[in-house]
């Protein structure tokens, strides 16, 4: 297979060594998981230490991501106005000092207050990644450095709860915030050393609410940004349901506790070869007949779970089987559609990513929301919740590629 000719704007102009800068994003990605994951086998020490309910105790993580949500519409206008720099270092130091005071919360309601605020600021990691990607590369080189970066960052989610664990044996979970605030030190100085603005200053947009609308418009407006997010959201949707379904599946359909970190790994393990396998092969078949294809296959592997459950021949090495093959097709999926969705948005690179973020984070996590709820003591819920994703997402591939799909640019 010949290699795909690159145009002007596929080739690669980061400031820094390719390697480096993919390490630096997915660093920057990386501690707002960190916030969340090295929490969860600390939750209980917390509830005793503070007070609080066994029902009071997920807010610790609830309030994280909303703060996370909401703040991504505000931190992409303000990197787009004064710089990714700025908007970034004044976030990561708000984040070490916000972790700083979780340390240091006497009640729940301070921890929380704290919490919220943390997530308010590490949002802009979200948010100025993408637009610093967005503004070293183009086309498929952006979805290659996306898909490494987005596979380096899926290792957190499966070693942060061990991190946390490991940390509970030498304090209390008191030590994990001044943890993730020394990791946040760390990351910030050599983003500050090492990565320089990569936003001209011609091409800084004015912090006008007018502007900030049409720019909103101008994104809601591409038929590509609007159609490929919005595939986006279905898939990160079933993402988020399999990550609320997973321990109840694993513990009460298949009675295997013991093996949820197994499981977990199994299947987070194949998204990230997927990923990787996306950075080896974009550059050659193109985005759209990848994701194309990945989405065909979701649709295949959660039809085919769905049958076996069905006629009940399921069992668990079966649901890992097929499920660690849709978290496969999910990450080649995602990572693509998320480069697609901005192509068209390298003048609000910040303003664009920053919206398209909100309503994935909200969308995802509402939808995910709605099939974890609906658990009901089966596979069913989940498989029903991929394979509505995948539907949904080649739909509206179709409708914004006029029905051209799998076509090579």
């Amino acid at each position: 297979m010949q290699q795909a000719e690159l145009s002007p704007r596929d080739a690669p102009s980061s400031p820094i060594r390719f390697v480096e800068f993919v390490a630096l994003i997915a660093a920057l990605m990386a501690v707002g998981a960190l916030g969340i994951d090295t929490m969860l086998p600390a939750l209980p020490d917390v509830g005793r230490d503070l007070g609080a309910t066994a029902r009071d105790l997920p807010l610790v993580i609830v309030m994280f991501s909303t703060g996370f949500g909401v703040a991504q519409l505000a931190h992409g206008p303000l990197a787009d106005r004064f710089g990714r720099r700025p908007v970034l270092i004044g976030a990561l130091a708000w984040y070490v000092v916000m972790n700083l005071a979780c340390a240091a919360a006497s009640s729940l309601d301070m921890l929380l207050t704290a919490r919220v605020c943390a997530g308010l600021g590490i949002a802009a990691t979200r948010v100025v990644t993408i637009a610093l990607i967005r503004d070293c590369y183009s086309g498929r080189a952006m979805a290659r450095v996306t898909s490494l970066a987005v596979m380096t960052f899926m290792v957190f989610p499966i070693i942060a709860p061990s991190i946390g664990q490991a940390i509970l044996a030498f304090g209390s979970w008191r030590l994990i915030f001044n943890m993730i605030a020394v990791v946040s030190t760390l990351i910030a100085g050599w983003f500050i050393l090492r990565m320089p603005e990569t936003l001209a200053a011609e091409n800084r947009v004015p912090l006008e609410w007018r502007r900030l609308v049409a720019n909103w418009r101008f994104t809601l407006a591409d038929r590509q940004s609007v159609g490929y997010a919005a595939a986006v959201i279905g898939l990160q949707g079933a993402l988020f349901g399999y990550i609320t379904s997973i321990q109840p599946i694993v513990a009460d359909v298949f009675h295997q506790p013991h093996r949820l970190g197994l499981v977990f790994a199994l299947c987070a393990g194949t998204m990230m070869v997927g990923n990787l396998l996306n950075s080896r092969i974009v550059m050659w078949l193109g985005m759209r007949r990848i994701s194309h294809g990945a989405m065909l296959v979701l649709i295949v592997a959660a039809s085919s779970s769905l049958l076996i459950e069905h006629l009940g021949l399921e069992s668990l090495w079966t649901f890992v089987v097929l499920q660690a093959v849709t978290m496969m097709c999910f990450g080649l999926a995602a990572s693509n559609c998320s480069a697609m969705a901005m192509a068209n948005m390298g003048a609000i690179a910040g303003t664009a990513s920053s919206l398209q973020g909100f309503v994935i984070t909200t969308g995802g996590a509402l939808i995910g929301g709605v099939i974890g709820t609906s658990f009901d003591g089966t596979t069913t819920p989940l498989h029903s919740g991929f394979l509505a994703a995948g539907l949904v997402a080649l739909t509206l591939a179709a409708i914004v590629e006029r029905g051209r799909l799998f076509r090579p640019t």
